[in-house]
C-alpha cells in the first residue's frame, strides 16, 4: 500500500515522491504522510493504492491538517464508488477521481442466490453466518436468550425479507472459474485424445504447462464481453472512471465521468472540482521557470527542480544550462541571448570635457595674448632682455600643452591617435627644453666667470636655440620609433568598465596607448625636467640682477611635486574620463609657473 505524489507536466505524468503506508501504522503516522506530501506542495495530484481503512484514514489526517481542498486524490478500484471511505469527510474528498472494474448483474446469479436457504445449502460452511447477518436473527438456542436478537425461522427469503444487491465482483469469479475449465478442457482434448475422464497424461498436471492453455483461452464471459489474456497473464483492462462530486444541493455521490475499454474516454465538462469549478486544477513538482532562468533537478526526481538565474554575463543557453557571453558581449535583458555592449567615448558635452576644454581655451588665449604683446614688443629693451627667442619657444611649449586637450578629448581614429602621440609630450619638451637652456646658460656663465673674464660658448640667442631645437628632435626621433614599432590604431577596451552589472557594462573606445606607452613618452620630458631642477638648484644663489634663475627654480621645485601626484593618481586611477581630466590639468599648472618665470624675466 503507498502513496505515489505525481506532477503532471507537459507530456505525461512523472512521480514527485513515492511512500509506503506501514502494515501497522503508528498514531499520527497518516499527519506525517499528509506532511510529506506537503514537501512537495505544487505536485497535488496523490494517486492510492490502499485498502478503504487506510483510504479514510488518509483523508481524515488531510481534514485535520486543513488541507481539504488541497490534494487531487485518484483512487484505485479499492475505492471505486465505495461510501465507507468518505463518510463525514466529504469536503476533502471532494473531486477524487476513482476507477472500477467494468461490471454487469448476472441475473442467473441473482436467481440462484435468491432460491438458496437453509436447507437447500448445507454445502457452504458459511451460510449459517451470513444468513444470521442478513436477517439480524439467530439459530439455535441463542434467540431464546433475553435481549438477544430474534430466533431464525429458516423461512426467511432473500431479497424479500433483506436488503439485497448483487456484488460487483461476481461476474469475473464466474469468468475465472470458466476460464479455468475452459483451459482444462483444452488440455484434456490435446493430452488425453478422447480418453473419457482423467487420462494418465494429466495425472501430474505441470502448473506451467496448465497456465499456457490458460493465457490461451477465448470465450465470452457472463458479460457478454470477451475473455482473454496477454502475454502477461492480464486481461483485458475495462474500466468506468468515476468522481465524487458535491451538487449544489449539498449532496455527495461518485458520477460516471469516463470509461477506459483499449483506450481512455474521459468527459471533461462532466468534471467538477472544489467549489464547482470545473476548470482542471494544476500538479506540478515545480512552476516553470521564468526566462533566464535554468533549471536545476532534484537528484532522482526528473519532474522537481530548483530554478536558478543566470547570473553576471550568462545567458540562458538551454533548458538546464547558463553560459557564459563572449567577452565583447552581454546578455539581454531577459537574459535568452547575447548582445553586444555598447561602445562609448568621452563626450564634447560631458562635464569631464567641458571644463579641462574651457579652462584650456582661457590658456591658449591668454598664451596667444603674451605671444601678440611679444611680437608687437618685439624690438622693445623689455623683451629683448628677457630672452625672446627662449620666449617664444617657451611660449609655443605652453600652446601646445593646452593645444593638446582638444584630440585626448577627441573621438578616437588613426589621426586622432597619431595626434595625440606627437603633441602628448611635444608640448612639454617644448618648455623643459627652453627652461634647461636658459638655466644651462645661467650656470655656464656664472662657472665661467669663476676661473676666467672669458665668455663661456655657444650663450649667444642662435646657439640657444640650436640647443634647444636638438634636445626637442629626441622626443620627436623617439615617437618616429615609436610610430614604426607600433601604427596608431584605435582599440574598444571591455574591461576598464566591466562592471558587476552587465547594464552597466560599457566598451571604451580608446587609441592602443598604454600607460607604459604613455609614461615612456613622457619619460624624456622628465628627465629633461629634472636636468632642468639640478640646473636650478646650482644656480639659486646667483646675484638678484639676474632675475630669472629664482623664479624657474621656483616652477621646477612645484613641477617636480605635481608629477610626483600625477603618476600615481594616473596609474590608480580606473576610468579613462578622470584620466583625461587629470591630465589635462597638469600642463595648466606648468603654464601657470612658466608664465609667471616670463613675466619676472621681464
Amino acid at each position: 500500500m503507498c502513496l505515489t505524489s505525481c506532477s503532471v507536466p507537459t507530456g505525461g505524468v512523472c512521480i514527485a515522491q513515492s511512500l509506503k503506508i506501514p502494515r501497522e501504522p503508528k498514531p499520527g503516522e497518516f499527519d506525517k504522510l499528509i506532511l510529506r506530501l506537503l514537501e512537495t506542495s505544487n505536485a497535488r495530484a496523490v494517486i492510492m493504492f490502499a485498502n478503504e481503512d487506510d483510504i479514510r484514514r488518509i483523508l481524515d489526517a488531510a481534514k485535520r491538517l486543513n488541507q481539504t481542498g488541497h490534494f487531487l486524490w485518484v483512487g484505485s478500484d479499492s475505492w471505486g464508488s465505495k461510501i465507507s471511505p468518505v463518510v463525514q469527510q466529504e469536503g476533502v474528498a471532494e473531486g477524487a477521481v476513482t476507477i472500477l472494474p467494468k461490471r454487469a448483474s448476472v441475473d442467473a446469479f441473482d436467481r440462484y442466490f435468491r432460491s438458496r436457504s437453509l436447507s437447500n445449502n448445507r454445502r457452504n460452511v458459511w451460510f449459517a453466518e451470513f444468513w444470521e447477518e442478513n436477517f439480524v436473527c439467530k439459530l439455535g438456542m441463542h434467540g431464546k436468550r433475553p435481549g438477544s436478537p430474534k430466533k431464525c425461522t429458516g423461512l426467511e427469503k432473500v431479497g424479500r425479507d433483506s436488503t439485497y444487491e448483487q456484488e460487483g465482483k461476481v461476474q469475473f469469479v464466474m469468468d475465472a472459474v470458466y476460464a479455468m475449465a475452459h483451459a482444462l478442457h483444452h488440455m484434456h482434448r490435446e493430452l488425453c485424445s478422447g480418453y473419457p475422464g482423467l487420462c494418465p497424461r494429466m495425472a501430474n498436471i505441470d502448473g506451467k504447462e496448465l497456465l499456457t492453455y490458460i493465457r490461451a483461452v477465448n470465450f465470452n464471459g457472463s458479460a457478454g464481453t470477451p475473455v482473454t489474456f496477454n502475454e502477461n497473464g492480464d486481461a483485458p483492462g475495462r474500466y468506468d472512471i468515476f468522481q465524487y462530486q458535491i451538487n449544489n444541493q449539498s449532496t455527495a455521490g461518485y458520477k460516471v465521468i469516463g470509461h477506459w475499454t483499449d483506450q481512455l474516454y474521459l468527459n471533461i465538462d462532466a468534471m467538477q472540482w472544489t467549489n464547482g469549478d470545473s476548470s482542471v486544477p494544476a500538479s506540478v513538482c515545480s512552476l516553470p521557470c521564468k526566462t533566464g532562468e535554468r533549471k536545476k533537478v532534484v537528484k532522482g526526481v526528473p519532474c522537481c527542480w530548483h530554478c536558478e538565474r543566470c547570473e553576471g554575463y550568462h545567458f540562458q543557453a538551454s533548458e538546464f544550462v547558463c553560459e557564459l557571453c563572449p567577452y565583447e558581449q552581454r546578455p539581454d535583458q531577459n537574459r535568452t541571448e547575447c548582445q553586444p555592449i555598447p561602445i562609448i567615448k568621452l563626450e564634447w558635452h560631458s562635464p569631464w570635457a567641458l571644463v579641462p576644454v574651457f579652462i584650456s581655451v582661457l590658456g591658449i588665449l591668454a598664451t596667444t595674448f603674451i605671444i601678440v604683446t611679444f611680437v608687437r614688443h618685439h624690438d622693445t629693451p623689455i623683451v629683448r632682455a628677457s630672452g625672446r627667442e627662449m620666449s617664444y619657444v617657451l611660449l609655443t611649449g605652453i600652446f601646445l600643452c593646452y593645444a593638446i586637450t582638444f584630440p585626448m578629448i577627441a573621438a578616437p581614429d588613426v589621426s586622432v591617435c597619431s595626434f595625440r602621440r606627437i603633441f602628448l609630450g611635444l608640448g612639454m619638451c617644448f618648455s623643459y627644453a627652453a627652461l634647461l637652456t636658459k638655466t644651462n646658460r645661467i650656470h655656464r656663465i656664472f662657472e665661467q666667470g669663476k676661473k676666467a673674464v672669458t665668455a663661456p660658448r655657444f650663450i649667444s640667442p642662435a646657439s640657444q636655440l640650436v640647443i634647444t631645437f636638438s634636445l626637442i628632435s629626441v622626443q620627436l626621433l623617439g615617437v618616429l620609433v615609436w610610430f614604426s614599432a607600433d601604427p596608431p590604431h584605435t582599440v574598444v577596451d571591455y574591461g576598464e568598465q566591466r562592471t558587476q552589472d552587465p547594464e552597466m557594462a560599457r566598451g571604451v573606445l580608446k587609441c592602443d596607448i598604454s600607460d607604459l606607452s604613455l609614461i615612456c613618452s613622457l619619460g624624456y620630458s622628465i628627465l629633461l625636467m629634472v636636468t632642468c631642477t639640478v640646473y636650478a638648484i646650482k644656480t639659486r644663489g646667483v646675484p638678484e640682477t639676474f632675475n630669472e634663475a629664482k623664479p624657474i627654480g621656483f616652477t621646477m621645485y612645484t613641477t617636480c611635486i605635481i608629477w610626483l601626484a600625477f603618476i600615481p593618481i594616473f596609474f590608480g586611477t580606473a576610468q579613462s574620463a578622470e584620466r583625461i581630466q587629470i591630465f589635462d590639468r597638469w600642463p595648466q599648472s606648468l603654464h601657470k609657473y612658466s608664465v609667471h618665470t616670463v613675466q619676472k624675466s621681464k
